[in-house]
């Protein structure tokens, strides 16, 4: 149970925090943005189990992968991919968190 709240306490409230400090002006756009990074885990209907809560996705799923996460960094840069750049990251953290856990 734990793990499930620190799980998706980092999914809602990570992106939340980085709304609501560094940009308060236009938060809830924001947090909807980097919501969006959700869709990486489309990737996970490629898997077999779909859902097995003793695995690591990271390294495991493709838009989970090393290679993925770079492109994801890159986004940092373009101000106009920033955000889900920013959202995406987030969520790789909150799916490390799983592989701390297990």
């Amino acid at each position: 149970m734990l793990k499930f709240i620190i799980h998706y306490g980092l999914h809602f409230g990570l992106p939340l925090l980085i709304a609501l400090v560094w940009y308060r002006h236009n938060w809830l756009k924001t947090y909807l943005i980097m919501l969006l990074a959700f869709i990486i885990d489309l990737d996970h209907l490629l898997a077999n189990p779909i859902f097995d809560p003793n695995r690591c996705s990271i390294n495991y799923h493709p838009l989970h992968s090393d290679f993925a996460i770079i492109i994801y960094v890159l986004l940092l840069f373009p101000k106009q991919t920033r955000l889900i750049g920013l959202g995406l990251l987030a969520h790789i953290v909150a799916d490390s968190a799983d592989c701390i856990l297990i």
